[in-house]
């Protein structure tokens, strides 16, 4: 473990007799795309804590401002699905996948049921 802490040294000879003594300068690890676990360089690792925005859409419709503001309590919205579609589950606004929702617990879920290719979200397939 202590040869992790310590940054990996290059010794830099000169030819010239009256040199100074050899000078070490720092050298940077190695980036490995695999993690491979002997070098403490850049793994996927340093990514697992980064934010991502999770949308869950189960439908859309429009509505003018005159219509939003005349709701009331127990006002029904129609969207543009019918009951039992697969819902859209987006990250940072992007298609991933389709799922159903489900209830687990008395909390909503949604089950993944469809992961979405780059192609259909582009709408090319």
């Amino acid at each position: 473990m202590a040869d992790q802490a310590a940054p990996q040294t290059e010794t830099v000879n000169q030819t010239s007799p009256e040199a100074s003594p050899p000078v070490e300068t720092p050298v940077p690890p190695a980036y490995s795309p695999a993690g491979d676990k002997k070098d403490s360089g850049p793994t996927m690792d340093m990514l697992m804590d980064v934010n991502l925005q999770l949308t869950v859409e189960l439908g859309s419709t429009q509505m003018t401002v005159r219509q939003v503001l005349d709701l009331q309590k127990g006002a029904v919205i129609e969207l543009n699905r019918i009951a039992g579609d697969a819902v859209d589950i987006l990250v940072n606004d992007r298609l991933l996948a389709r799922g159903e929702v489900v209830v687990v617990d008395d909390k909503f879920g949604v089950r993944i049921t469809e992961l979405v290719s780059i192609a259909q979200d582009l709408g090319e397939a």
